[in-house]
């Protein structure tokens, strides 16, 4: 089993960057696939980003791309989402989950086998 906790979220002005940390234990997430969702008040899990086992695939939402960037630290057994450019839609609770199943991420949320709690991102305009 991967326990997964995240952090670095804030509140942040609009244009202001951020970096969220996805730190896993319990065993190695090297092999897996890695990914980013969040979920603003009222609204359904969205997808956000994702990370094959060795970085090299990283689909993104529209919404985010060329804004947000999706790293990993295999080494480290960690996960990180640079924010920058924010935006107010940007708000939402940002949650980092791992993809037993597939090398390659995916930007469906059931695909997905171990969550975290989430990090609360505030952007305000």
């Amino acid at each position: 089993q991967v326990q997964l906790v995240e952090s670095g979220g804030g509140l942040v002005q609009a244009g202001d960057s951020l970096r969220l940390s996805c730190a896993a234990s319990g065993r190695t997430i090297s092999s897996y696939a890695m990914g980013w969702f969040r979920q603003a008040p009222g609204k359904e899990r969205e997808f956000v980003a994702a990370i094959s086992w060795n970085g090299v695939y990283t689909p993104y939402a529209d919404s985010v791309k060329g804004r947000f960037t999706i790293l990993r630290d295999n080494a480290k057994n960690m996960v990180y989402l640079q924010m920058n450019s924010l935006k107010p839609e940007d708000t939402a609770i940002y949650y980092c989950a791992v993809d037993r199943d597939h090398e390659l991420g995916r930007p469906e949320a059931y695909e997905y086998d171990y969550w975290g709690q989430g990090t609360q991102v505030t952007v305000s305009s």
